[in-house]
């Protein structure tokens, strides 16, 4: 069976998760390329260009600031899939609920004499379980991920900038 059976099979609820899955991914490429290739050394000048103050400590709590606000411009988007990757199991839990609520309704209506007619309820029940799933945890190893390069980028910037403003006032 193809992916696009299982999708179809899967309704409303799988056309959810298959955008949000689309959207996570677009998001988590481009800020994995924007963390790869952003330049540090740019924006340590950029910062340290943008200290106007005199006092070593003044300009070490600014610089901090600012990098923090840097730090920040660089983050945006990854809230996005941190909630794509909380909503996709909720979203196959969901589509589990009204999977069986479907398999019972057809038992109520036509008893257990012939097992078809339940399983179309049971099989949307695990198909969008495991959508959910699929679409959950590759989001949330991409977030970590994500955001653990954006940590050691901050350290970074405040490491580098600091050594800056050390050699500058020296």
């Amino acid at each position: 069976m193809d992916i696009m059976n299982y999708i179809e099979q899967g309704g409303v609820i799988m056309y959810i998760l298959l955008a949000l899955n689309i959207l996570g991914f677009t998001i988590m490429t481009f800020k994995f390329l924007q963390f790869l290739f952003v330049k540090r050394e740019d924006l340590v000048s950029k910062i340290f260009f943008d200290l106007k103050v005199d006092e070593k400590e003044s300009m070490i709590n600014i610089a901090k600031d600012t990098v923090t606000q840097k730090v920040l411009h660089y983050e945006r988007g990854l809230s996005t899939v941190k909630i794509i990757a909380s909503i996709a199991p909720l979203l196959g839990l969901l589509g589990t609920v009204i999977g069986v609520l479907m398999a019972f309704e057809a038992i109520s209506k036509q008893g257990l004499d012939d097992p078809t007619i339940f399983a179309g309820g049971i099989s949307l029940a695990l198909i969008t379980t495991v959508g959910g799933l699929i679409v959950a945890i590759p989001h949330y190893i991409g977030y970590n991920y994500l955001i653990s390069m954006l940590d050691h980028l901050e350290a970074n910037l405040n490491k580098e900038v600091s050594l800056k403003i050390y050699e500058s006032k020296s």
